[in-house]
């Protein structure tokens, strides 16, 4: 079956989604006897022209409960194509000895097919895990009786008709009405009146810590001050040396301060090695 009945490449729910509906539309609808004789052939001869045409004549039921579920927010062609798969599996599995109709049979499996496109597909995060969750999650649209929250009173009436905690009616409650963020915010960063807030947004800034920041001053405050007493403890040439070469926003070059002292450029390099030296020796003894 799977070759011939899984085939419908032509009759794909795609971008023309009209062009569909109006095709399947034009497959006649099987009487009862018609119906069991295809069934019949499919079952017992493994005709699969019979079975392509029992899908083919129940396609239109499929559109029909697709657009129930058309408040989920997804595309309609792919709740079709799912629902399409079910019936696919219906078909399969029917008895035309049990006596019912193929369209009450395969009512369950297309359904089943279409929940489980809705719970993979609606939220990056399921919504849905356990039995009781899944049957909340299709049910508490249809019998919640207004727009925004329930109270007290309503989510211990609707738990009561789906036989359900009301906790887990609450909790789903909030699932439904949660929508999907990307970690870093929206690409467009939001409007003004409604600026986009990401989850990154939120995470703690290691640079930002009071206590390290605190620590961070304290230490640049004490090292400065340690700079300038160990200064202090040099000769004023040699301090004058090392903060023209070091410490000015223009830097002095050696030949300059050689100028400057009527020395060479070699006595001015020794000179600013020394002072270096003992600076060093001052800082050290400091911390």
């Amino acid at each position: 079956m799977a070759s011939n009945v899984l085939s419908l490449d032509s009759l794909s729910p795609g971008s023309d989604l009209d062009t569909y509906i109006q095709t399947v539309n034009a497959f006649p609808v099987l009487s009862a006897e018609e119906e069991r004789e295809l069934a019949e052939r499919f079952r017992y001869e493994q005709d699969l022209d019979a079975a392509r045409e029992l899908v083919l004549a129940h396609l239109r039921f499929v559109i029909h409960l697709a657009r129930s579920y058309s408040g989920y927010g997804l595309p309609q062609g792919d709740l079709i194509q799912e629902g399409n798969v079910g019936l696919m599996k219906a078909v399969r599995r029917f008895n035309p000895e049990v006596g019912v109709r193929l369209v009450s049979f395969a009512v369950h499996w297309i359904k089943a097919e279409i929940h489980e496109y809705i719970l993979r597909n609606w939220r990056i995060v399921k919504v849905a895990t356990t039995k009781a969750q899944r049957k909340l999650f299709f049910n508490l649209r249809s019998n919640k009786k207004r727009l925004g929250w329930m109270n007290r009173t309503e989510v211990e009436a609707v738990a009561k008709d789906l036989g359900v905690e009301p906790a887990v009616v609450t909790q789903m409650e909030g699932r439904m009405a949660a929508r999907d963020m990307a970690f870093d915010g929206a690409v467009d960063g939001g409007d003004d009146d409604e600026p986009a807030v990401a989850p990154a947004q939120f995470l703690a800034d290691a640079s930002a810590d009071p206590a390290a920041l605190v620590m961070e001053d304290d230490w640049a405050e004490q090292s400065t001050a340690r700079l300038h007493d160990a200064l202090d403890g040099l000769d004023e040439r040699s301090r004058d040396i090392l903060r023209s070469r070091w410490l000015s926003e223009r830097k002095s070059t050696l030949h300059e301060l050689a100028a400057r002292y009527g020395v060479s450029a070699e006595r001015i390099r020794q000179i600013e090695a020394n002072a270096m030296k003992k600076l060093r020796v001052s800082l050290q003894a400091a911390a």
